[in-house]
């Protein structure tokens, strides 16, 4: 599996014309339930080398979208252009996707297509975990719904209380477009509730729940949850997470 990162290239762009491969963008997200205490964060620096991104034509405005459509997989080529992506090395898309995610809600990350299939194969049996998130001096245990493409995570509070009508509060899915040609599986991370969420903790999860799938040992974790409830303990959870058990 291949970490989040933030590897700088020095890919450069000739003319500012091709920043962008279409003419216009527009972003359209809502959430699971209406939430009018949502509001537009404000207007920020984009991080990172925005020259290297247009080399793949994204289209990225710089107004952040505060929700998200569960489920419903936003087109690749809504956010890049396909065709000049084709003509990158693995290393290099890579390594600009996950930069040009950098911030404001947004993680970039990639992995390799077999443990893609490797993931999706063991999330068709078991959809559902529990992660504990460390904030402070304690931490707050967070449930993840994985059916890949997607992944939706939400606090194991607001989901026993509203179940499938919980709002997420970050989801992630997954793009398989170059897994044939590349080997690669594109990853995208939106941050639903950045007053629930960091974008660090965010990246935590993602790595995270990964490792849970991909691992064998923590992977008998994720079994027991979803097959023998009566047996599961979380303290192991937290065990196998270097976490105290408060």
């Amino acid at each position: 599996m291949q970490r989040l990162s933030s590897r700088i290239l020095k890919t450069k762009v000739s003319s500012p014309r091709t920043f962008f491969a279409k003419t216009s963008c527009s972003h359209t997200f809502t959430t699971f339930a209406a939430n009018p205490h949502i509001q537009e964060q404000p207007k920020k620096v984009i991080p990172c080398d925005f020259l290297k991104w247009s080399s793949l034509g994204f289209c990225r405005t710089s107004k952040f979208a505060a929700g998200f459509t569960p489920l419903q997989l936003k087109p690749l080529d809504s956010i890049l252009d396909i065709e000049r992506a084709k003509a990158k090395s693995p290393e290099d898309l890579a390594s600009i996707w996950d930069d040009y995610h950098l911030g404001r809600g947004h993680i970039g990350a990639s992995m390799k297509a077999q443990l893609y299939h490797l993931f999706e194969h063991r999330a068709a049996n078991c959809r559902y975990f529990v992660i504990p998130l460390w904030k402070g001096s304690g931490y707050t245990t967070m449930f993840a719904q994985v059916q890949l493409p997607h992944i939706l995570f939400t606090g194991l509070e607001d989901y026993k209380a509203r179940g499938t009508q919980a709002s997420p509060y970050f989801t992630a899915s997954f793009y398989t477009e170059f897994a044939e040609s590349k080997d690669l599986v594109l990853i995208r991370g939106d941050v639903v509730f950045t007053s629930k969420l960091t974008d660090s903790e965010a990246q935590w999860l993602l790595e995270t729940i990964q490792s849970f799938y991909l691992n064998d040992v923590r992977y008998k974790l994720v079994e027991r949850f979803n097959k023998e409830a009566r047996n599961f303990e979380f303290k192991d959870v937290l065990r196998a997470l270097n976490m105290p058990i408060l």
